[in-house]
């Protein structure tokens, strides 16, 4: 286990997160807005220690940005940190704008240290909670009418990580050796470790409930490299929302919550005056042996209104699963169904044009350049394809047709076929492709990001309708900087709606960058 020097634990790109929270509500006509997100380096006393992270707008978690269902939102980025940054804007469609999408190198290269550059975020259909990313936040989306009972009031809470040190500078490092990447120290609840962590119980967050109310809590996993067990002391969670889209009310204890996803979660205040852990624990479907993650509970309190009596310590959820409790992640998992009503209904396409067969592995590469510190490094990769950054955008170079910077042969299958559900396999043995249980053509989620379970299989639907440039990738930082990433671009229609829209009239140089010790890079032409 990774000793936790400052927190206890219970047995029961920095690149640091940046946070916005957009709201969505549906209105007449849309409106335009206006923002400016400076991005500088301030002191955080967390742990006993103060740093220096980067943050926009000197606040961590970051601002809350709430516009309209059909707006459109411009947001100026000033960099006024020390290395160049982008921001994603995850979950948000951006017709035929992929020049605000945000990722670097594939819709812009960064932002440069002293510069400014604006977003033209275009929100169209986008319904329910959402995220921002990279440097990475988080935005969510509501309707003026809810297909539940209203709630009284909303409550963001965003699970987030923590580091002692400079993590840019070990992860740089990492990168450069071969080696693993810096795990967190601590986890965060709205920017605090809560009370099971060093200098951390003055500070840890509070939200004030009234008895008989029903919030809304809208759950963002905005950490770098860990999925997430959540549960409130002794009250019941219903589940309606997840990344933008309404669900099947589920009715739980506790929920799990990929890196990346957010989840609309109502509550109802429903027990005695007190006060009640909301507490966070990472999950881990690594083997029993594999101990070297962060163990810390974070917890935040949920304090009820009024003049009472309330024991020493909050009451902790006995209800939350334990780190390597696989069968509550997957039953938890397997129970999200799309709404797919009348008035939301849920467009599965049925007419496939294209197949693909995508393996998402863990690999070792030969170590041959000078930093490496053992013969061989960590890699990750789908199709045993790894990606690495090129020294342009794609984006630039498929919309200006510049030869060199990408290539568009990344395989529709494995170069081998074996057992991917087996846990272990005899090398150079090949086994028969496995058949599949059958899908769900009636109600599966509709997400922007989903978790592939350990040694097991996701099938994913989409209508390449958006012309432009979109990073596929996962979501954990240390297998996308491995290279467990990709690339698709979607072609231009027949007509100018149908075609990307030239870009604005200026983007952010692309300047050289560190070299990677993966050479190739590659991305698919739909």
């Amino acid at each position: 286990m990774k000793p936790q020097k400052n927190c206890s634990t219970l047995s029961t790109k920095i690149l640091g997160f940046l946070f916005l929270i957009v709201l969505f509500t549906s209105s007449v006509a849309g409106e335009v807005h206006f923002y400016d997100f400076i991005v500088r380096e301030k002191n955080f006393t967390k742990l006993c220690l103060t740093k220096s992270i980067l943050v926009v707008n000197d606040s961590f978690p970051g601002p809350e940005i709430r516009v309209h269902q059909g707006d459109t939102v411009y947001v100026n980025v000033h960099n006024q940190g020390d290395y160049g940054l982008t921001i994603h804007w995850h979950g948000i469609k951006q017709p035929r704008n992929p020049w605000s999408d945000g990722p670097e190198y594939i819709t812009q290269c960064p932002i440069p240290p002293g510069t400014n550059f604006t977003y033209e975020v275009i929100l169209s259909t986008e319904e329910g909670t959402r995220v921002w990313i990279k440097i990475r936040s988080i935005y969510r989306s509501t309707g003026t009418t809810y297909p539940f009972p209203q709630p009284d009031e909303d409550e963001t809470i965003i699970i987030a990580s923590w580091y002692e040190g400079d993590i840019k500078e070990l992860y740089d490092e990492a990168m450069d050796d071969g080696s693993d990447l810096p795990h967190s120290d601590a986890y965060t609840i709205n920017g605090e470790p809560g009370d099971f962590c060093a200098c951390s119980k003055e500070t840890t967050y509070r939200r004030t409930v009234d008895y008989g109310k029903t919030y809304l809590l809208r759950i963002v996993n905005a950490n770098m490299n860990a999925e997430h067990f959540f549960a409130v002391a002794e009250h019941n969670l219903t589940v309606v929302g997840l990344d933008g889209s309404y669900v099947k009310p589920i009715e739980t204890s506790y929920i799990v919550i990929s890196a990346g996803q957010v989840m609309d979660v109502l509550l109802k205040a429903n027990q005695s005056p007190g006060q009640y852990y909301m507490a966070a624990r990472q999950y881990s479907s690594e083997d029993a042996e594999v101990t070297g993650f962060d163990h810390v509970n974070v917890t935040a309190i949920l304090e009820y209104r009024g003049n009472y009596t309330y024991q020493t310590s909050p009451s902790f959820p006995t209800t939350l699963p334990l780190y390597l409790e696989s069968p509550a992640a997957i039953s938890f998992t397997n129970s999200i169904r799309s709404l797919a009503t009348p008035e939301y209904p849920i467009d599965v396409p049925l007419n496939v044009t294209t197949k693909m067969f995508i393996t998402a592995s863990m690999n070792d590469l030969t170590c041959t350049h000078p930093g490496c510190e053992t013969t061989e490094q960590i890699s990750s990769s789908l199709n045993n394809v790894s990606w690495i950054n090129p020294t342009s955008d794609v984006l630039q170079a498929y919309y200006r047709n510049i030869s060199g910077v990408y290539t568009s042969d990344f395989p529709d299958q494995p170069p081998t076929f074996y057992n991917f559900t087996e846990e272990t396999f005899v090398d150079d043995i090949v086994f028969t492709v496995q058949g599949t249980k059958g899908f769900n053509f009636v109600d599966p989620p509709k997400v922007t990001t989903f978790a592939v379970p350990k040694n097991g299989w996701l099938a994913i639907r989409f209508t390449a309708s958006n012309p432009g440039v979109w990073f596929w990738h996962c979501h954990l930082e240390r297998h996308l900087s491995w290279g467990m990433d990709t690339a698709f671009i979607v072609k231009n229609g027949s007509t100018t709606e149908t075609s990307i829209r030239p870009p604005p009239p200026y983007m952010p140089p692309c300047e050289p960058h560190l070299n990677s010790r993966i050479k190739n890079s590659y991305e698919i032409i739909l």
